[in-house]
């Protein structure tokens, strides 16, 4: 019997899963997403709406009383609301899961006691303990908001000690941790997915190039040799693995010069790296994510293949309504969210290039390169 699906956040990630969920009939008859945005870019998809803020306790209750499965898109749901609508309704990925993963401090300790890799760290109480930090980690190092930041809003790299009160000041008295910089050579993702039955599979490992702490190009698969591809899965294996609950994570790490894997952080949910297997993969993360969550098989992962995500940001000197891209070219496959107004580096859509005819990945970035321009944002007249 198909099953009403709730989705905390309506976003473009709550939408990408809400057209995977209309290809599903006999498994989803309903979509309702909680967000605080009204004609969220989720209803353009066709799903209906509750507004309200993601946190908001008499809202998650509501939503649990309409549908028989709650995820999310984002992770600034309430994790104790969430667990405690559990005996209404099923909530994957777990909220013990989401409380870890919200936390970065407590998510870099969970990972730690389970002898994954990641980045020396300490928690921060006062300005003192940033500069006793600094001593043992030297410089640069990154000083980082525990809670609620994304696409890099929440970092603050102290390069040196003139760096260390304004740093400590932009945080305006936000709980904190310090971590010490890893000199990476490049930042890759595996997208992983778990079903209710314990089956889990990876997407191949992808290379992922940021611009202003934003990702802008996804690179699939990434350029690196097997043996680092071959590890980066094990590790993303072995996390899935300690984490509660089912669904899709996002799990980012670093490539150290030596070819060592460490841990970046982990998103538990879809993920913008992912969005190149809408066009390169037999399973989209998207349908990967319902199939995990209504203990269904796990779809097939391999590339088919090669193919760069681009995505498609706000101009950073411009606030506005946009003119939509336009773009005809084959093997170009271009996404807008339905987003009304521009913002700088908001994340307006995506265009995946895709090598159908075994392009190498080379040549597909040679070809995103004459792509750039058309794929601006550029404002309404």
């Amino acid at each position: 019997m198909a099953k009403i699906l709730g989705i905390i956040g309506g976003g473009q990630l709550g939408m990408m899963i809400a057209e995977a969920a209309k290809k599903m009939p006999d498994e989803v008859s309903k979509i309702i997403v909680l967000d605080p945005t009204e004609n969220c870019p989720a209803v353009k998809a066709g799903t209906d709406q509750i507004i309200a803020d993601f946190k908001d306790k008499d809202a998650i209750i509501q939503l649990a009383d309409k549908a028989d499965i709650i995820t999310y898109e984002i992770e600034s749901g309430d994790s104790d609301v969430l667990k405690s609508v559990e005996d209404k309704t099923e909530v994957n990925p777990s909220p013990e899961t989401l409380k870890i993963i919200q936390d970065k401090f407590l998510q870099k300790s969970f990972l730690s006691e389970n002898k994954i890799r990641v980045s020396e760290f300490i928690q921060i109480e006062g300005i003192e303990d940033v500069k006793d930090g600094l001593k043992k980690f030297g410089f640069p190092a990154l000083l980082k908001a525990r809670r609620d930041a994304y696409d890099g809003r929440g970092n603050f790299k102290i390069d040196s000690e003139g760096d260390i009160q304004e740093a400590y000041d932009y945080f305006k008295g936000q709980p904190l941790l310090l971590e010490r910089f890893v000199p990476f050579t490049m930042e890759v993702s595996v997208i992983a997915a778990r079903n209710t039955h314990g089956q889990i599979k990876t997407f191949p490992l992808v290379e992922n190039i940021h611009e202003k702490n934003i990702l802008r190009e996804t690179i699939a698969p990434a350029r690196v040799p097997e043996t680092v591809a071959k590890k980066a899965e094990e590790v993303a294996k072995k996390t899935m693995s300690v984490f509660r609950g089912a669904g899709v994570f996002g799990i980012e790490m670093f490539v150290t010069k030596d070819e060592e894997l460490i841990i970046n952080e982990i998103a538990p949910r879809v993920h913008n790296s992912g969005h190149h297997s809408l066009q390169s993969s037999t399973t989209s993360q998207f349908e990967q994510h319902l199939r995990a969550i209504m203990g269904l098989e796990l779809g097939e992962t391999e590339l088919k293949h090669n193919t760069v995500m681009y995505n498609i940001l706000g101009e950073p000197d411009y606030t506005g309504k946009y003119r939509l891209p336009e773009i005809a070219e084959n093997g170009v496959y271009l996404k807008m969210y339905g987003k009304e107004v521009s913002k700088p580096l908001r994340k307006l859509g995506h265009a995946n290039i895709v090598g159908e005819n075994g392009e190498s990945i080379e040549d597909i970035l040679s070809r995103l390169q004459t792509l750039r321009e058309k794929l601006s944002i550029q404002p309404s007249d």
